[in-house]
């Protein structure tokens, strides 16, 4: 019986590491300004606001966007509901 309570406790705490993290957040590019709001899938190590931040901002930075906020971080129960809204944005970067 104490196997079989560690045995599920260590599959829960394995399915939780591996939980999908993913943040929505607005971003611009200047000259002209042009302006775009996005959805993200992040690492674990960058699964709250702070973190994913410096995360989003550097990933963005190379398609010449600058990060002007990060609205939230969610699960993948979240993604749904902000496919339509972030469009070719959707998971793009």
């Amino acid at each position: 019986m104490k196997h079989l309570l560690l045995s599920l406790a260590l599959i829960v705490l394995a399915s939780a590491a591996n939980a999908a993290c993913y943040a929505d957040y607005k971003a611009k590019m200047d000259n002209p300004l042009r302006l775009h709001y996005g959805v993200i899938e992040l690492p674990a190590s960058a699964c709250s606001v702070g973190a994913a931040a410096s995360n989003i901002a550097a990933r963005l930075s190379g398609g010449g966007w600058q990060l002007l906020e990060v609205m939230s971080v969610f699960d993948e129960s979240g993604l749904q509901s902000r496919r339509n809204r972030a469009g070719q944005y959707y998971l793009r970067f």
